[in-house]
């Protein structure tokens, strides 16, 4: 039994490396559609929108329903000196009555209309709200992406200036070199370490606001951001116009903000006809004096006279002002799509040729010049001065090609929200 439990000591501690190991790749990797779908389940601005959404769809059934129906019951013509003697005058009666108030026609299936489009414009911007939550969620992704592959570049690019330091004090101690060149490698190294620091700052920064958008504790480690290709877009300016007309939740919104002030400009002109009240009472008489107290009932139709016409001609003019207020957005927003989509694609096209550039051209070269210059150093052909030239162009280079794969993809990321669909 004693050599059974040690072998099970045994084989859990062979797991548990295993387990570690796992428990560090569960950490290590991210994933942009769960992040997205994250965001999306939890963000409380977007709740907050989809609540308002939620009370205005709730308003629909009140402004469309019947205001409650009034009961009555009253004593009538009672004696005032004797109040609960109800045989001693003739006049007296015991009244039940009910009286509904009725719109006049067409203004409940109005407000009920207008109640409902004013529902679905909320509607459509809890749907803005999503793309808008999609795309910063997204470039929150493709910063970090940036942020990380600098810090890998500042890394390596530190170690071969360590490599340079140890190069130029190996020839200076056999009096081949000076010391101004280590002094010099020695201060390309320090920036490198300044820069060092403050992407590390810019990624705590942005593992906050990354993790803010995700609703979760702003300490929350986010792992290394995978390399990705390019998302390609074949799409033409005219072509993502036509879809961001059809798809784009904030021109769906404003449509219907436009239909909103149709239906209140119907329902003011309907202000101009009466509402009415319908009552019906029923007097219970009991017989006084010999008479024989006949019970009796009232039927009534009273409504209101709109006189009061300053008041309805500036409901139509408000309604008016609305209309054109919600047309004038929509051409607004229109008109910010066409150019945001032109500016777009342009800057797109820009950050897409500098990548095959940087990726099939200048870091292939740099790298080369690089090498060629630490080389000739060596038997010197060039001075330190030149070979910490090359190492920076290629540290530069390098820099800027990250830089413009991430921006590519935070600029595809606005233009999916702008067009209001995913280009992929």
């Amino acid at each position: 039994m004693k050599y059974l439990h040690a072998l099970y000591f045994l084989i859990l501690l062979s797991l548990l490396p295993a387990v570690a190991w796992s428990e560090e790749v569960k950490i290590s990797e991210e994933d942009l559609p769960s992040a997205v779908s994250t965001a999306l389940a939890n963000n409380p601005q977007l709740k907050v929108s989809d609540a308002r959404w939620q009370i205005f769809r709730s308003k629909i059934a009140q402004a469309s329903s019947y205001d409650d129906p009034m009961l009555t019951l009253k004593i009538q013509n009672g004696v005032v000196t004797d109040p609960f003697n109800f045989g001693k005058e003739p006049m007296t009666a015991k009244v039940v009555g009910i009286s509904q108030q009725i719109p006049f026609w067409g203004k409940l299936g109005l407000k009920g209309e207008l109640a409902t489009k004013t529902a679905e414009s909320y509607r459509w911007v809890v749907d803005e709200r999503r793309l808008e939550l999609t795309s910063m969620v997204k470039e929150a992704w493709y910063r970090l992406y940036y942020l990380d592959k600098s810090t890998v570049i500042v890394d390596r690019n530190i170690r071969i200036l360590d490599d340079f330091i140890s190069l130029a004090e190996t020839r200076y101690t056999v009096s081949r070199g000076s010391q101004t060149d280590i002094l010099k490698a020695q201060v390309g190294r320090s920036k490198l370490l300044d820069m060092r620091i403050t992407l590390e700052q810019q990624r705590r920064t942005a593992q906050a606001n990354f993790n803010a958008l995700l609703y979760r504790p702003a300490e929350t480690r986010v792992g290394t951001i995978p390399d990705f290709d390019l998302t390609p877009l074949s799409l033409s300016e005219k072509e993502l116009r036509e879809m961001a007309y059809e798809h784009r939740p904030m021109i769906k919104s404003l449509t219907e903000q436009i239909s909103m002030g149709e239906v209140e400009l119907k329902l003011a002109d309907k202000d101009f006809y009466p509402d009415f009240k319908v009552s019906l009472e029923y007097m219970q008489r009991d017989p006084v004096m010999g008479g024989e107290g006949n019970d009796m009932y009232s039927l009534g139709l009273t409504f209101n006279l709109p006189v009061q016409m300053s008041r309805r001609h500036a409901a139509v003019a408000e309604s008016n002002s609305n209309i054109t207020m919600a047309t004038e957005e929509l051409n607004n927003l229109k008109n910010k799509i066409n150019f945001g989509i032109s500016d777009l694609l342009g800057q797109l096209d820009r950050r897409r040729k500098l990548v095959e550039l940087y990726k099939n051209g200048i870091i292939p070269q740099a790298d080369q010049t690089l090498e060629s210059s630490t080389i000739n150093y060596r038997v010197d052909k060039v001075d330190f001065l030149t070979l910490l030239d090359s190492q920076l162009t290629l540290f530069n280079y390098e820099r800027e090609l990250y830089e413009s794969m991430a921006d590519y993809q935070m600029k595809l990321a606005q233009l999916e929200a702008l067009v209001g669909k995913e280009l992929h």
